[in-house]
């Protein structure tokens, strides 16, 4: 199997298990093609020497090459792993060498038995939703698309007003400091540290979420995802700021943004005894209670 390995610097406490996961890919055969600048840092920092098929630098240079794609970090690392990967279909599973990581759900204390699972097909395929994003004059200058959220943020200390439609018809005026288009993959990410609601993955939803709306009565609302969203921003600075996942722009207030669901879906590996709900107990500490 052709592995493609996209990872970021971790601490030093992972080394130990970084290790043992170059030595089972290598058991099992794998030819292993690792991002450039993270070969640099194991072989540098790490003081990891993994037997390796190639590198890649670009996303030109594994695309058609990769049968799996591995993450090696945390949420960011697997979101920055989707820009590459896109609308080819290479299924991502995400080993988790950051903090919570709910995209990367493989714990690094179970790295060895999971790459084993992988191998052996005892893993289940996910189909995310993501978000497409179209910009009435100009374009964006990467990838278009996101798999958690498109957030629209003031970019000074003033407040700013998107104006929302639901294809075309006005939703809301949303005097703020921001709102957040989520996914439902997103739902667990910043549209849930703003109050927006947990849906499960294969839902068909947008979640839309204020950033501190001046009206109490403003929520967090979800919508089908086959409808379009336009928004308007007005600012007393002329500019506003616009993300897609981690990446972010500043753009003037004289055009109007297109939101979409993506004609295409990233395909995650949920190894078998790890669902959702599991991840949602683990990493949120549902039903812990020191009084039971």
């Amino acid at each position: 199997m052709k592995v493609a390995l996209y990872g970021r610097p971790f601490s030093k406490d992972f080394i130990t298990s970084v290790s043992a996961l170059f030595k089972k890919l290598a058991e099992h055969g794998a030819e292993i093609f690792i991002y450039k600048p993270f070969l640099d840092f194991l072989t540098g920092d790490a003081g990891i020497k993994p037997a390796i098929h190639g590198t890649y630098e670009k996303r030109e240079d594994i695309i058609d090459v990769a049968e799996i794609m591995l993450s090696l970090g945390g949420d960011g690392t697997f979101l920055e792993s989707v820009t590459i990967v896109q609308d080819k279909g290479i299924p991502i599973a995400g080993i988790n060498t950051g903090r919570l990581g709910f995209l990367s759900n493989i714990p690094a204390s179970s790295i060895e038995s999971s790459i084993d699972a992988i191998f052996q097909k005892h893993y289940s395929l996910e189909h995310r939703s993501l978000i497409n994003l179209e910009l009435s004059e100009g374009k964006l200058s990467g990838f278009s698309c996101a798999l958690n959220d498109v957030s629209l943020q003031k970019k000074y200390s003033s407040m700013i007003t998107i104006h929302a439609y639901l294809n075309d018809i006005p939703l809301n005026s949303y005097w703020a400091d921001g709102l957040i288009i989520s996914t439902p993959t997103g739902s667990t990410a910043y549209s849930m540290s703003v109050g927006g609601p947990i849906v499960t993955p294969d839902s068909n939803n947008f979640i839309i979420s204020p950033l501190a709306p001046h009206n109490l009565a403003v929520r967090p609302v979800i919508v089908p995802d086959h409808n379009t969203i336009r928004l308007k921003v007005d600012s007393r600075d002329s500019c506003f700021i616009l993300s897609l996942d981690s990446r972010t722009e500043i753009f003037n207030t004289n055009i109007e943004i297109l939101i979409k669901r993506a004609n295409f879906t990233i395909k995650t590996i949920r190894i078998e005894g790890y669902t959702f709900y599991d991840t949602m107990r683990n990493k949120l500490m549902w039903g812990i209670d020191k009084r039971n």
